[in-house]
């Protein structure tokens, strides 16, 4: 019960967040975005007493129905834009970030579940680093399809010879391209480890490696356009354009690979399959 009034208040930090930035943004009000960036960080830590108190009562990270997942996701994001923040001091980005995590914190609030069971062979270092390497690679992601979405809005504007109020707010497009570059090749390289501590659970729990489920197999699918991507930057030199458009195109192969196929497709990456889950 405590774990959820947490949630709660998490909750309402984030939505004072996203009208923080929403002042921000239509009046260009800094001070507000700085208050939408603590007002963020504030959810992101009540979030965390959260989800330490629900994985202190459960014993493994709670994130075993898709409802979990979002929550999960909206969590490991802000924080991810947080620890970008530094690097970047990019405030238009908690303009995306911020209704995003909470939009993905309210539906793991409302959406209705069953009531989480964790046997033993969910109680494993694997899939703790399995699922927190994964969904930090989705962040990285999401954020690089932000980046790209924004370099695209950024050149209409310069193209258009008049830009609208949108110009002052966004970034020169260098610094969105180096935005994107930087977060697709973070984001590759931990899903990547993510690929492979999943691999090391599923032997160690399953006894093989790899079983060609669809999860499995539209990851792969994944991880190979994302490679391609960041091949064809190093390797051919692509920027700009085409890569903030294959940055969108990758994140929605993403929202289906983490969506669609846990819903429609069977298989045991399924969250219905995962709670029948009992022994290796």
């Amino acid at each position: 019960m405590t774990g959820v009034l947490f949630l709660r208040l998490a909750l309402f930090a984030y939505f004072l967040s996203v009208a923080a930035y929403l002042v921000f943004l239509v009046r260009q009000n800094r001070k507000a975005a700085v208050g939408g960036n603590w007002l963020l960080g504030l959810g992101f830590t009540l979030q965390a007493v959260s989800l330490a108190l629900r994985t202190l009562d459960h014993g493994q990270l709670p994130i075993l129905n898709m409802t979990e997942a979002f929550g999960f996701f909206g969590w490991v994001l802000a924080g991810i834009y947080l620890v970008l923040y530094w690097r970047f001091r990019q405030l238009i980005l908690g303009v995306f970030v911020a209704p995003l995590a909470l939009v993905l914190v309210l539906l793991a609030s409302l959406l209705p579940t069953q009531p989480l069971t964790v046997t033993p062979v969910f109680r494993s270092l694997w899939l703790t680093f399995h699922l927190g390497t994964v969904f930090s690679g989705y962040s990285f992601f999401a954020l690089a399809f932000a980046a790209g979405a924004m370099y695209l809005l950024q050149e209409r504007q310069i193209k258009a010879k008049r830009p609208g109020h949108i110009y002052r707010r966004l970034p020169s497009l260098n610094v969105l391209d180096s935005l994107n570059y930087y977060c697709l090749s973070l984001g590759f390289a931990l899903m990547t480890l993510g690929i492979v501590t999943g691999m090391g659970y599923a032997q160690a729990t399953l006894g093989r490696y790899w079983r060609w489920d669809p999860k499995e197999v539209w990851s792969l699918i994944l991880w190979l356009v994302y490679a391609a991507l960041l091949h064809q930057r190093l390797t051919v030199g692509w920027r700009g354009r085409r890569a903030a458009i294959m940055a969108i195109i990758g994140f929605s192969l993403l929202v289906f690979t983490f969506v669609g196929v846990s819903l429609w497709l069977p298989g045991y990456h399924s969250f219905e399959s995962l709670q029948r889950m009992q022994t290796p």
